[in-house]
């Protein structure tokens, strides 16, 4: 067997391919994580992370270096490889820039990314009172000024959240009609949430923190300036299924590759987790999910268990 010949690949080191390889390395696989960046995923951009249990309160880049250290264990972890295809199946063949490494199970853990709306101030101000998940960041708002940009059921149902946890929240759409759930438009609504339709961000205003949003009226063209003390962007997400894709896995209406209760994609010997699969983006679902998908890997490759108990 040659040095690039492994039991299982994962791609995608973030929550989910951590937990996976941690849960496979334990099994006795001889795994490798691919990761086409620095190692941690979007837990790296948070700043300050309340809700990962045993963890009062740990910044994104220091529980994601825990998760680095803890993965690095049990499994070879390479940074900065990024996959170009993957091709065959037991071994999978997967390409990268250093060369060709070999896998008899893969998992996908490559996430989404949250979809941005390009205007000026965005890049310079995340982290700094633009957030992408209400969910991860709304409580250090509380009592705030705060605004949610989107409209559909992402959005809607981050405006309730922020409201219900003492937030002040303006609701910020650029049509006259929201495509969320009708039942979440009547919740926001009975809430009295303040919406600002028909009007679209124009741009990000401040310097180390985010202080204001302009907006403009895509009715008359009216330009305008907001004070707020966090805008949360909930315009969508894209996921990172290109790999999904070219092997000809079974993806959902929204790109999210589809997963039975194993994380077993449609292709054998190929699993998925973590914000890949759709679903509630958070760190300890996308770790229960790789967890899940590094224990279907090993008992995939200890056939005579696989074909028993299946």
């Amino acid at each position: 067997m040659s040095d690039d010949m492994f039991d299982l690949a994962i791609i995608g080191a973030g929550p989910a391919g951590f937990a996976a390889g941690i849960y496979a390395g334990r099994s006795g696989l001889r795994t490798v994580i691919l990761e086409k960046q620095m190692a941690g995923g979007q837990v790296v951009i948070s700043p300050l992370i309340e809700n990962w249990p045993g963890e009062k309160e740990i910044s994104g880049p220091d529980l994601s270096m825990k998760f680095r250290e803890h993965a690095r264990r049990y499994v070879e972890i390479r940074e900065f490889s990024e996959v170009v295809s993957v091709t065959g199946k037991k071994p999978f063949i997967i390409t990268t820039p250093e060369g060709e490494v070999k896998a008899k199970a893969l998992i996908i853990a490559t996430g989404a990314e949250h979809r941005k709306l390009g205007v000026p101030g965005e890049e310079a101000l995340g982290g700094r009172g633009i957030s992408y998940c209400a969910t991860c960041d709304g409580f250090f708002f509380k009592g705030k000024d705060v605004m949610v940009i989107g409209g559909g059921s992402t959005a809607l149902l981050y405006a309730i959240y922020l409201h219900n946890i003492d937030c002040n929240v303006k609701l910020v759409h650029r049509r006259d009609e929201f495509r969320g759930e009708k039942a979440l438009q009547d919740q926001v609504r009975s809430l009295k949430i303040e919406l600002v339709l028909n009007t679209k961000v124009e741009e990000f205003i401040g310097d180390e923190q985010l202080e204001g949003v302009r907006l403009r009226n895509v009715k008359n063209g009216e330009v305008s300036e907001m004070k707020v003390n966090g805008a949360f962007v909930a315009v969508g997400e894209i996921p990172m299924n290109e790999i999904a894709r070219s092997l000809g896995i079974k993806l959902d209406s929204e790109g999210y590759i589809k997963v039975d209760r194993r994380m077993s994609t449609s292709v054998p010997g190929v699993f998925a987790a973590g914000d890949i699969t759709g679903g509630l983006k958070q760190i300890i679902v996308a770790a229960g999910e790789g967890a899940i998908a590094g224990t279907s890997a090993f008992e995939y490759l200890m056939e005579p268990y696989w074909t028993e108990n299946h």
